[in-house]
């Protein structure tokens, strides 16, 4: 079969295409026949070697790319329960020190990585559901929050912050959205009640409409200081990125979400996308043998939406 690897560090031209056995599931493990394959910033960031300076991944010969998956169950290993083979799924792979990815055309995943497939969206739409929006999910649970307090999300126009701005409102949070001037209408209709547009001097911008500050933050954007400045003493910050917490000044707790696949939640997050909570959102389509060029354009920024890379 096809898969697409990284031998070395570098720009998109790294990335290799190569034939691979079709991998076997063992114990507890699916094999999901891929459909669809989001493409991320993380894989970017797995592919320049960013993820290896950073002390994520290991040094490896060969590391797979992709994260997201959309497609149908193949074949299942002994003890899982659950799934047929034939079963439409998402998933996650969480583990990016492997040697195969989700840009493959078949791909090897913990049963309790996946989770039925929304039914009211296309595959395609359905495979950047599971790295953004779990992202999303397991940020808000980190701030353990009861409903009504106010919650900041920068970057709430791109994958990430658009979800969290549509599942903070979901969980009856006050939600404070930071994006362009342009997003505002965007924003909104994801849940966020209060738009601040991007700029200089958020955090007295943020303050003016909540006096005393936000009770949590989630720094999608990474803006760092600027958006902690913006959060009430002793509240909670969340940030996406190695490297990128701030110093927990005022009593603040900053903490960093590290995703983890979790198919049940992500069955509730799929749930949430048939029941129009959700919407995901997809820039273009490619197929699997144009992940280069895939991996130029996201590259070359400004993309709000997640491309998808497919198999014919």
């Amino acid at each position: 079969m096809r898969a697409v690897v990284v031998r070395r560090f570098g720009g998109p031209d790294v990335l290799e295409f190569t034939e691979i056995p079709v991998p076997r599931p063992g114990i507890g493990q699916v094999r999901v026949k891929v459909a669809a394959a989001g493409v991320n910033p993380v894989d970017a960031a797995t592919r320049s070697g960013f993820l290896t300076e950073a002390g994520i991944i290991p040094p490896r010969e060969v590391l797979g790319i992709g994260w997201d998956v959309a497609g149908t169950v193949d074949a299942v290993g002994d003890g899982v329960t659950g799934f047929a083979a034939g079963d439409a799924v998402i998933g996650l792979r969480d583990r990016p020190a492997t040697a195969l990815g989700t840009y493959a055309e078949y791909v090897v995943l913990d049963a309790d990585a996946i989770a039925t497939a929304p039914r009211t969206v296309s595959t395609v739409e359905a495979a950047t559901l599971p790295l953004n929006a779990l992202t999303a999910v397991q940020a808000l649970d980190l701030l353990d929050l009861l409903a009504g307090a106010t919650v900041l999300v920068t970057g709430a126009a791109g994958a990430v912050g658009g979800y969290a701005v549509a599942l903070a409102k979901a969980r009856g949070f006050r939600v404070v959205a930071v994006a362009g001037s342009a997003d505002e209408a965007l924003v909104r209709g994801f849940g966020a009640e209060i738009f601040v547009p991007r700029g200089d001097f958020l955090a007295e911008r943020v303050r003016s409409d909540v006096p005393g500050g936000v009770d949590a933050a989630l720094d999608t954007a990474l803006l760092g200081l600027e958006a902690l400045d913006a959060v009430a003493n002793r509240g909670r910050f969340v940030v996406f990125a190695a490297g990128a917490a701030p110093i927990p000044l005022r009593g603040i707790k900053v903490e960093h979400v590290w995703i983890r696949a979790d198919g049940a939640a992500l069955g509730k997050l799929a749930a949430l996308v048939d029941d129009g909570v959700l919407v995901p959102r997809v820039a273009d389509t490619l197929p699997l043998d144009e992940a280069v060029k895939a991996h130029e354009r996201l590259a070359a920024g400004g993309l709000r939406r997640r491309l998808v890379l497919t198999n014919a």
